[in-house]
């Protein structure tokens, strides 16, 4: 993104590059409208992402022995928790289970076996993004090995920060696994061992798909992706009385704080 940036900007080598040109990208950033949510902002953590990335690649360059490359920034924004509290959206359980009891009522024309495996993934998308609480990457990278029915677990290799981490089944995920592995993954020959058949970007269509055909106007008002999933079932752990501590095991966080912004969400509903 910052290349294309800058090739709007005239600028063809990075010999080209100066201060000026790294300080107007992170301002060009700051009022870029987001892609993904109609009339918001990019989000202060796609910032500082932007931000670190940018650094690091001048980083990168003075180490080659380019002296003449913009120094790092380290130009960072402080994120607002109140507000990110706000921008946070979850479902209730209600929400959750109507979700998912429309998934038989999408994709009505397609033929059986088209639509068969479209339904498979919806439910392995509640199994794994609201039952078992993982990010986006972690969903998708998940292989037929990482499943463990005789200890019941699902393991996660190398989340977020290179962390591993092993998460027990619950009662439904189990028997939701059990049924996607043995009843529907199985009888696929594919090249790859991933839990799904598609590729990433179609499992968030797959929801809007669940969301639209989903009569419940409250539902249909909400924004609804993979990782409202994740917020959804640690308010709901939270809310019925597991410890902090458990939640952010569970969620993979580096440090409670990142949890700890669940028990506002909790307070708020």
């Amino acid at each position: 993104d910052f290349f294309e940036w800058l090739q709007t900007q005239g600028i063809h080598s990075i010999n080209q590059l100066t201060q000026k040109y790294v300080e107007h990208y992170f301002a060009y950033l700051e009022k870029r409208p987001n892609k993904r949510r109609k009339g918001a902002l990019l989000s202060v953590s796609h910032l500082n992402h932007n931000f670190l990335a940018v650094d690091k690649l001048l980083e990168f360059l003075h180490g080659q022995g380019a002296k003449n490359t913009p120094v790092p920034t380290n130009h960072r924004i402080t994120p607002d928790k109140q507000e990110r509290i706000y921008n946070i959206e979850t479902l209730t359980t209600a929400e959750i289970k109507t979700l998912y009891n429309c998934i038989e009522y999408t994709y009505p024309k397609l033929h059986f076996i088209q639509r068969e495996a479209k339904h498979h993934q919806l439910k392995l998308i509640f199994a794994l993004y609201y039952g078992c609480g993982l990010r986006r990457s972690e969903g998708y990278r998940l292989t037929l090995d990482e499943i463990d029915f005789e200890k019941k677990t699902v393991f996660v290799k190398q989340g977020k920060n290179y962390k591993d981490r092993v998460i027990p089944m619950g009662k439904n995920v189990y028997k939701e696994l059990q049924e996607y592995v043995y009843n529907f993954r199985h009888r696929l020959k594919l090249p790859h061992k991933r839990l799904f058949i598609y590729e990433d970007n179609a499992l968030s269509n797959c929801l809007k798909e669940l969301q639209r055909v989903c009569p419940d106007e409250a539902i249909q008002a909400k924004r609804i992706t993979l990782h409202v999933l994740r917020h959804s079932i640690a308010t709901h752990l939270l809310q019925n009385g597991m410890s902090i501590e458990n939640i952010s095991l569970f969620l993979g966080h580096s440090t409670l704080d990142s949890t700890q912004i669940y028990t506002h969400i909790a307070e708020r509903e």
